[in-house]
């Protein structure tokens, strides 16, 4: 699977399982209604959402531009670290607004949220890779 198929069926799964799990989580750990914890997972889905697709054009066409094909553990680990640290400067005000915090609680309340996406973001890529293979920008014929 290539191109703009792949990147719809990728960000509808990473979202959706994201939503469940953040929103469990949140109203778990933090003590708010579903609603609030689910209202807050969904706006920043459609946030990581519209990220998502930014930043892995850009990182698909950097890798398209590599000498080297294939997808080594380093470069699965600097993705997702500036995948999540980017989505961080972008989520930790939204956090901040909606539940009423400063920046620094919002940071804080954050790197939870870091701290697991970090983790989900570089199992789900591996797994997405190893069910529907590399996307073309990763693979070179001989």
């Amino acid at each position: 699977m290539h191109g703009w198929k792949r990147r719809v069926v990728y960000v509808t799964a990473y979202e959706a399982i994201a939503i469940i799990v953040t929103t469990i989580g949140i109203a778990t750990l933090y003590g708010v209604g579903g609603a609030h914890a689910g209202g807050l997972s969904v706006l920043s889905s459609a946030i990581a959402m519209a990220w998502n697709a930014i930043y892995n054009a850009g990182f698909e066409a950097w890798e398209a531009r590599r000498a080297v094909a294939g997808r080594p553990l380093s470069m699965r680990i600097a993705h997702a670290i500036g995948f999540e640290g980017g989505l961080a400067l972008i989520l930790v005000p939204v956090v901040a607004w909606w539940m009423g915090i400063g920046l620094i609680e919002a940071l804080l309340l954050d790197l939870g949220l870091l701290t697991f996406f970090l983790v989900y973001t570089f199992v789900f890529n591996l797994a997405f890779d190893r069910i529907f293979g590399l996307p073309a920008s990763a693979v070179r014929e001989a």
